[in-house]
């Protein structure tokens, strides 16, 4: 691969496009999803600070909001094969039961080839793609980069304040935040 292929990407300009099996087994493609709103969320269930976010139903809440009003929610597990984070199609439909997430799917991406198109580097690492294709935030979830549940008290969430300008039709104010968390657990 060239370093072209890994140039991070910009928000304002076209999201990558990518396609990765989910949890059951389907190929899901990213441009499949073209007209509706998608949310890229990069997890590892070991991370603290996704365990912040899921113990907390922090996530879930936000999944569940998102998805109500028609959002795609994409969960991307890019850890490799015996790193932390990582596991198969069963395990991951399994984590999603007994979290309590809600998901439109969960991505299997054991290779990082959608995470490092994206750059991805933390757990969890935010991304929300618009109806057009143009990826409109990158970062954190929240302004609050801690893994103590206690610091979601006064959180400014990122992810709910891009989805809720992108719905009235406004741009994204803060469209780039810094990603907090564990790194991404790729392959080496």
């Amino acid at each position: 691969m060239t370093a072209t292929a890994y140039a991070a990407p910009e928000v304002g300009k076209p999201a990558p496009d990518f396609s990765a099996a989910d949890s059951n087994g389907k190929t899901v493609k990213l441009s499949d999803f073209r007209g509706k709103t998608v949310v890229l969320e990069w997890t590892n269930d070991g991370c603290p600070y996704v365990k912040k976010h899921y113990n907390s139903n922090n996530m879930q809440n936000l999944q569940k909001d998102a998805t109500g009003k028609g959002v795609v929610w994409l969960t991307v597990i890019s850890s490799a094969p015996g790193m932390q984070g990582y596991v198969d199609g069963a395990g991951a439909n399994a984590l999603t039961q007994a979290r309590g997430a809600a998901p439109t799917a969960v991505l299997l991406d054991p290779e990082g080839t959608a995470g490092h198109l994206y750059d991805a580097r933390t757990t969890p690492h935010m991304f929300i793609v618009s109806a057009d294709g143009t990826l409109v935030y990158m970062g954190g979830i929240d302004d609050k980069p801690s893994s103590d549940p206690a610091s979601l008290e006064g959180a400014k969430n990122y992810v709910r304040a891009a989805l809720d300008e992108l719905s009235a039709g406004k741009p994204v104010t803060e469209a780039v935040t810094r990603p907090y968390g564990c790194s991404v657990k790729y392959k080496h």
